[in-house]
């Protein structure tokens, strides 16, 4: 199972959306707070659609929580910042996919203290940074990939024809 950590999510459609891949994908989210939006808001049940109420998803009180309730998570920090391509990692089970709020990312202090775990959507560089859930689902499928994608159907039936 992967575990998917937003770092003071702003946008409940973001978060909808997210909860709404995580579900699908099995995998964990992690609520780090602040929060821009309350958990009830209609727009995160808007995204999610019927997901959310079947969503894995632990909330914690600032990012020292989470750290002391997860201790020895290997973590990767997605970043605009970071030196290395989320495509050059070797993802495992139970991996930690870390994704900073929409206004700011991760804070530097986070990252500077993690070079070697912090990755990159490759971009244009005058381009600032893709959608957070967009970003959220290109990392995690990537890491499915490399795993076999465990657990998920990859072959689908034809509803009305046959193959």
């Amino acid at each position: 199972m992967l575990n998917i950590v937003l770092y003071e999510p702003e946008m409940p459609l973001n978060t909808g959306n997210i909860g709404r891949t995580c579900v699908i994908t099995g995998s964990r989210l992690h609520l780090i707070e602040p929060l821009g939006f309350q958990l009830t808001s209609k727009m995160i049940k808007r995204a999610g659609l019927d997901y959310w109420d079947r969503l894995d998803v632990t909330r914690y009180m600032d990012y020292g929580d989470f750290l002391d309730r997860n201790p020895g998570a290997r973590i990767f920090f997605a970043t605009t910042k970071g030196k290395h391509r989320y495509t050059d990692v070797t993802y495992r089970d139970g991996d930690y996919l870390m994704f900073g709020k929409e206004s700011a990312g991760i804070p530097e202090e986070i990252l500077v203290k993690h070079p070697e775990s912090c990755i990159r959507i490759p971009m244009l560089p005058e381009e600032r940074s893709l959608n957070l859930a967009n970003s959220v689902a290109i990392v995690t499928y990537e890491a499915l990939r490399q795993m076999d994608f465990p657990g998920l159907e990859t072959e689908g039936e034809l509803h009305r024809l046959k193959w």
